[in-house]
């Protein structure tokens, strides 16, 4: 069983609405998919209670996700995905403890780059495997990031801290979606907010591959993503 937990130090960086969109991804793919919404808002409660076929599950877990986990390794799910509130760090580091990789969306901006070092510090502690996602990021432009995108980049790569190489675009398509009870890419597969999505679904898929077999292989530096991946990296 693969755990992709999504989690961020700063409110509104968009960990639920990736974890939706993520999951809803994961199950079209025909992957067992059980969502953890361990954030007291309960926005993927809200979100799964408008879907129409009840499908991927959401389970809430706002004071730790251990026993779920352990009941969703007996019911054989593929993928769990844990969405995480900003505080309440307790509960944020069990599951970080738990995943497979963790997911930190940051917009590109001042205070959630900020945010991200202690989410990288969690997950370090835990040698557990992790990459930044630009989330709600400016539009590219000839296929250019914008300035503020290549600044964060930037700024997080000094850092030593890996980022996916694609990104999340602000756009309408995304809450809209969320808004019928469903996914960009089950509202339109052919539209730009479901590529991306259907994009970092592949990328996170590839590098928990990665990762699992990384686990089968005696200790070494090995890389743990492959080509447009996100450059998930352990603590050495």
């Amino acid at each position: 069983m693969n755990v992709i937990t999504l989690a961020s130090r700063k409110g509104g960086a968009g960990k639920s609405t990736l974890t939706a969109h993520l999951a809803a991804t994961a199950h079209l793919a025909g992957h067992r998919c059980l969502l953890i919404d361990a954030d007291p808002q309960g926005s993927l409660t809200l979100w799964q209670s408008l879907r129409r076929d009840g499908k991927p599950v959401v389970k809430s877990a706002a004071r730790g996700v251990d026993g779920l986990l352990a009941v969703a390794m007996l019911e054989g799910y593929d993928y769990v995905f844990i969405d995480t509130p900003p505080t309440m760090w307790v509960v944020v580091s069990e599951a970080i403890r738990a995943s497979t990789l963790v997911v930190i969306p940051a917009r590109p901006g001042l205070f959630d780059l900020h945010a991200v070092r202690e989410t990288v510090k969690t997950a370090q502690e835990r040698d557990k495997p992790y990459a930044v996602v630009m989330n709600a990021a400016p539009a590219r432009r000839d296929d250019r990031d914008s300035p503020v995108v290549v600044h964060a980049r930037s700024h997080l790569d000094k850092l030593g801290i890996p980022v996916w190489s694609g990104q999340i675009t602000q756009r309408a398509g995304f809450a809209l979606s969320l808004a019928a009870g469903a996914s960009a890419p089950e509202i339109d597969p052919s539209s730009a907010a479901a590529a991306e999505i259907v994009g970092l679904w592949r990328a996170i898929s590839r590098s928990v591959e990665a990762v699992n077999a990384a686990r089968a292989r005696p200790p070494a530096g090995v890389p743990l993503a492959g080509r447009g991946a996100p450059a998930a990296s352990r603590a050495a």
